[in-house]
């Protein structure tokens, strides 16, 4: 059901307990509902459960199926089954949020109150109920969704080298297929959950990494990457830093454990395009220490533009423009289509504002659809020009895209409305009532119904933010989103259009989001953005590598002060990537790292020292040893990477 069949439609990647029932290879054991004493019950349970739903279908009462408590662990291999048995009652589209994708565009709905097989059930109704479709086989009918509007915002394109030195690269094309190692942790659909299976990497690896817990973590994540490749991703096939040897495109098989192959068995099932072999002008440093690694979209497009360039001319064709796909961005959208509302919170440098300005274009451009072109890098003229054309107001009083700053200053009169003093026709200044930003944008999203309209809030966490909402706290919720209520001071009739978002970004070294309010806790999603050593994975500087570093330094922070006051990669990152030079290291220490750790410890020396060491701190002058650039990189080096020079 899960690979074996694709023209079904596709249930794979995650974790095995989609199928309810299965024997665990790691202990030879069955997993089943807790509920029962062996497996056997449980099969008792499970297949009085599809022998119901099987009747449910027949008898034209999908709903019903949402009641079946022995099936509720497995809906995508229930709705499968389903359509195995009645292709002309349901679309192949098994994820919930696909079906409510399609649903949320067919029609005026709110899909997220309907359970799964009430959804899929709307959803064939809502499709039957537009007359277009008569005559088409369900298959056909959801390769057109997909093909019209995929719920996917975009395709994940990663590099994978098959082996060192691209050793098994003849089998892979020959295969069809890419192959990596790691093959004493087993098959990853034998694993319930990431988090068992990053158990068993740990006690697999734990000699070869020598212990080291974020090495561990790091390598455990590239190989669980491959399970989360959809199909129509593509891989990219390496050889060392230079040669791109094909790219691949996911196919419906996506990844599988190959038993018959000696090693490297972990692979994902692609299509290759050997057109994109090439030599890259610049070596990417990253891929000498990673075996699988996000391409980023800079990348992409020069392997894109060089594949052009190779082909004759009559047979040029310019290969498709592909939207890389960002788990981050996509989980933001997803809290904004759940709550309508959310906070991006983390540590310091972790690029919080960067993340929420790729978003913000990403996201509105998608939803208004506008093309976002190739150039869509933050900072570049395309972005800039992109993020002036989402603000502009026109004859509107407010931008699709509005941005402010909150601080302690800050308060209802800004946000909502209050009194100002304004000119009076050259008789000096009167006090007149004045609509805040907030106000402007729902006045604005009342007038375009249809279309997004998003307020960015940075810093939401130094405002006082009980005081600013004030009574409109509630109506953020989305089921009092077109809830009326009479403005005190103004006394106008006022609510929050169901097409206003708000996305806040918060410094949890300033403030946890323990110490919110807890009204705001439950009306906001929280997600949160956390140090990426794997953006410097392959830089160092002189001897010391960049990823190690901030893993190492990470650790120690987080023993003694807890995840929320860590460093963030992006104090190690300039405008063309990461720091390359002794003195622009040294700088990044002295001028940002070195006084966010002394605030953090308050001028105890001594826990300054056990973050960066004797030779850096001198705990008993209470005081920084004097230490040129060179010094202070080698210095760190020692304190730091003990464990990677041995």
């Amino acid at each position: 059901m899960e690979f074996g069949t694709p023209e079904l439609g596709g249930i794979g990647g995650g974790s095995a307990r989609k199928h309810m029932i299965f024997l665990q290879k790691k202990d030879q054991r069955w997993y089943h509902d807790a509920r029962f004493a062996n497996e056997q019950e449980a099969w008792i349970d499970v297949r009085q459960g599809f022998l119901d739903a099987f009747t449910a279908v027949e008898e034209g009462i999908v709903p019903f199926v949402d009641e079946i408590t022995a099936l509720r662990s497995g809906p995508s291999l229930t709705a499968k089954a389903l359509y195995a048995y009645f292709p002309d009652r349901l679309l192949p589209v098994y994820g919930r949020d696909h079906v409510h994708h399609f649903i949320s565009l067919l029609s005026e709905e709110d899909p997220s109150k309907l359970e799964r097989f009430e959804a899929l059930e709307r959803l064939k109704s809502l499709i039957d109920g537009t007359g277009h479709f008569a005559g088409w086989h369900t298959d056909e009918i959801a390769r057109f969704l997909y093909w019209w509007a995929n719920p996917r915002q975009g395709s994940a394109i990663v590099k994978i080298a098959p082996g060192a030195q691209a050793k098994f690269w003849d089998e892979c094309q020959e295969g069809g297929y890419i192959c990596v190692g790691w093959d004493d942790v087993g098959d990853l659909t034998a694993f319930t959950s990431e988090d068992e299976f990053q158990e068993a990497f740990r006690a697999h690896y734990s000699d070869e990494y020598n212990g080291s817990q974020s090495k561990m973590t790091v390598k455990a994540r590239e190989l669980w990457r491959l399970t989360q490749l959809q199909p129509g991703d593509r891989v990219v096939a390496n050889k060392g830093t230079r040669q791109i040897l094909a790219v691949g495109t996911v196919t419906e098989t996506g990844y599988a454990w190959r038993e018959e192959r000696e090693e490297q068995r972990h692979t994902v099932s692609v299509d290759w395009d050997l057109s994109y072999a090439q030599a890259l002008a610049e070596p990417e440093k990253r891929w000498g220490v990673v075996t699988v690694a996000d391409v980023p979209a800079r990348l992409w497009r020069t392997i894109r533009s060089s594949k052009t360039a190779t082909v004759d001319r009559e047979d040029t064709v310019e290969p498709e423009a592909v939207t890389l796909e960002d788990p981050q961005l996509s989980a933001l959208a997803g809290a904004l289509q759940r709550k309508g509302q959310a906070v991006l919170f983390g540590p310091p440098g972790t690029g919080k504002t960067f993340t929420s300005l790729r978003f913000a274009v990403w996201w509105l451009s998608q939803q208004l659809g506008m093309k976002l072109g190739a150039e869509f890098d933050y900072g570049s003229p395309t972005f800039k020009q992109e993020l002036a054309r989402l603000a502009a107001r026109g004859q509107r009083p407010a931008g699709h895209l509005t941005q402010v700053t909150f601080h302690p200053a800050y308060g209802y009169e800004d946000f909502i409305e209050g009194f100002r003093p304004v000119e009076d026709g050259g008789a000096g200044l009167r006090l007149s009532l004045v609509d805040g930003v907030f106000k402007r944008i729902c006045r604005a999203a009342e007038n375009d119904p249809g279309r997004p309209y998003l307020l960015l809030i940075d810093e939401i966490n130094r405002g006082d933010m009980p005081k600013i909402f004030g009574e409109l706290i509630t109506l953020l919720e989305l089921d009092k989103r077109g809830v009326t209520v009479v403005l005190p001071q103004s006394g106008q009739d006022f609510s929050v259009p169901s097409n206003v978002y708000v996305l806040g970004t918060m410094n949890t070294a300033d403030r946890s989001i323990r110490l919110l309010d807890s009204a705001l806790r439950r009306r906001f999603a929280f997600v949160e953005l956390l140090p990426d050593p794997a953006v410097l994975e392959g830089f160092t500087v002189g001897k010391l590598h960049l990823a190690d570093l901030l893993r190492e330094l990470n650790l120690r922070v987080l023993k003694e002060l807890g995840r929320e006051r860590q460093i963030g990669h992006s104090f190690f990152l300039t405008a063309g990537g990461p720091v390359t030079d002794e003195s622009a290291l040294a700088a990044v220490i002295r001028n940002d790292v070195l006084p966010l750790l002394q605030e953090y410890a308050y001028d105890d020396y001594s826990m300054l020292a056990r973050f960066l060491g004797p030779d850096i701190v001198d705990d008993v002058g209470h005081r920084l040893h004097d230490l040129n650039d060179e010094e202070l990189v080698d210095a760190l080096y020692a304190e730091l990477q003990v464990d990677v020079a041995e």
